[in-house]
């Protein structure tokens, strides 16, 4: 629906961005399978789920895919290239 109208978006998931959308910014799906296998661990061990802490992300992604922007007719301007993780051109 998006790509349908040309109307610039920010998606959550960085597969998104690879996929032809505009940028991506979300937390590391990496690092979140990661503390699920360290808590699904814990609970092995014999933790109680209800005793553990909820735990935020620490790592965020963001992607730009200059394809898309391009596409779109923006110039994305370094001070926003500069931080991201990833570079689609």
């Amino acid at each position: 629906m998006v790509a349908q109208h040309a109307v610039p978006a920010i998606y959550q998931f960085r597969d998104y961005a690879l996929a032809g959308g505009l940028m991506s910014y979300g937390a590391s799906v990496a690092e979140l399978y990661q503390q699920v296998g360290i808590y699904v661990g814990r609970v092995l061990n014999g933790d109680k789920p209800g005793d553990m802490p909820v735990m935020l992300p620490a790592k965020f992604e963001m992607v730009i895919n200059l394809k898309t922007a391009k596409a779109l007719g923006f110039d994305i301007p370094p001070q926003l290239l500069a931080p991201a993780d990833e570079v689609i051109e």
